[in-house]
Parts: structure tokens; sequence; C-alpha cells
């Protein structure tokens, strides 16, 4: 599976270097719209010293994590959010009916190696925020778990927003409310929303294990709504379940689907 991945997007990615000065322009773009999320919170923090209790450096430090985790997520699946398109113009008869995976092929479709500067990006805030900050050694093992569970949680969210796709067919704003919208929510500390809002993103959706959890612990910090300590270390656990519903929604989704006989 990996193997035939890498080489649909490596043939993608050769048709994108075939027009190097609209590949560079596309990498810069991403590049800028990525900085512009990042200006937002210094914008912030030019006029306080700190955001619901945490510092610059502390929420840089979350905002790089769920950053990183979502724009590798965009990088490898985030084509997912084009499949109402397939749907509609018959094309994903095509993938179907060929030996690979449909949930890989609509994956690596058009594959876009350009949103690679949006991971640069992330990467150079993650790693300002943990020079800056003065963390115990013994926690940093959570930083790749921590992202590592929050690219599956996305890649999840995507696979589930694909799969409801099959029943409403015409409606990819679903899929943009569950993916960038949890990543815009994911970029600043919880203690700013409502408790309700973050019960809800920790017991249902669990976008709090994508750098909220598993970043108090890192941070050595308590979390202010009182949830017990031992949430921060059920990352790959929510992340295992949601996966899990993700793929069992996209199975019944291919079940469902009826050929346009195009």
């Amino acid at each position: 599976m990996v193997r035939t991945y890498l080489l649909l997007a490596w043939t993608w990615t050769r048709a994108a270097a075939a027009y190097r000065a609209s590949f560079a322009i596309m990498l810069l773009l991403g590049s800028v719209s990525a900085v512009l999320d990042l200006a937002v919170i210094l914008v912030l923090f030019a006029n306080t010293t700190t955001l619901a209790g945490f510092s610059r450096e502390e929420v840089l430090l979350l905002y790089g994590a769920a950053a990183l985790a979502f724009s590798v997520t965009d990088v490898l699946a985030g084509n997912l959010e084009r499949i109402s398109q397939h749907i509609r113009a018959g094309t994903l008869d095509t993938f179907l009916i060929r030996p690979a995976g449909a949930w890989l092929q609509i994956a690596t479709d058009r594959f876009t190696p350009t949103r690679l500067g949006r991971v640069a990006q992330a990467c150079l805030v993650l790693g300002y925020a943990l020079g800056a900050l003065d963390l115990d050694p013994g926690r940093l093992w959570m930083i790749p778990v921590m992202v590592a569970c929050g690219a599956v949680i996305f890649a999840s969210l995507w696979t589930l927003a694909g799969a409801v796709q099959f029943l409403l067919t015409d409606a990819p704003e679903v899929t943009s409310a569950f993916t960038y919208g949890g990543q815009q929510l994911t970029q600043y500390p919880f203690s700013v929303y409502g408790r309700d809002l973050v019960r809800g993103v920790t017991y249902v959706l669990p976008l709090a294990f994508v750098n909220w959890q598993p970043g108090l612990y890192v941070l050595g910090r308590d979390d202010p709504f009182g949830t017990p300590g031992f949430l921060r270390f059920l990352g790959p656990v929510a992340a295992l379940s949601l996966a899990l519903l993700a793929a069992f929604a996209w199975r019944q989704g291919l079940r469902r689907y009826r050929s346009t006989g195009s």
C-alpha cells in the first residue's frame, strides 16, 4: 500500500514539476497562506502578554504541533475533499475498477507537493517554541506522538467527511467544516473556548488530542477545565478509535455508492 501510494504521488509530482515556474509560485503561495495564520497569533500578542493564561511561546507550541499534523495530512490525504467532484463527474467509477484501493487513489489524485511549504513553516514554529520554552526533557517524547496522533485524527476526519459525500453527493463544505474547521479550532489553547465546546471536542470528536491534552503534559500544566490527568496519554487511543470509525464509514459509503453509468 505504501509503495503504491509513493508511486502514484511521484507520478503527479513529476507532472507538476514539469512546469517549474507554476510549481515555484504555488509553493510560495502555500507558504504565504500559512504565514498569515501565524501572523494573527503574533498580532494578538503584540497587544497582550498572555492568551487565556498561556504565553506566546506556549501558544506557538500548541499552534506548531497542530499545524504540523494538519499540514502533513493535507499533503498526504487532502485530496479526499474532492470526492464529491468525482462522484458527480462519474470519475469515481474508474477508481473502483482498478486494483488499488479507492481511498489510496483519491488521496493521491492530482497530488500537490506544493503544500510542503506549510509543513516547513509548521516545523519552524514548533522548533522555535521548543527552543524558547524551558521544558522538562523527560516530557519531550510526547511531541512526535502528539504530531503523529494529530495527523491520524485529521486523516480520519477527512475520511469521515468523504464518506458523508456518498450520501450528500454535493456538499463539499461538510469536508471543510470537519477538516479546516478543526484545524482553525486547534490553533489556540482550548481555554479560550466554552466548557461545553471543549467537552464536545474531547469526548465526542477528539480534536483535544491533536495538541491540547498532550500539549498540557509537555508544558507541565493542569487542564483549566479539570479533566483527569490520564487523558493526556490517550491520544493514540483516540486516534485509533477515530481511524477505525472512519474506515468503517468509508467502506459503508463505497457499498452504498451507485455508479453513474458513464
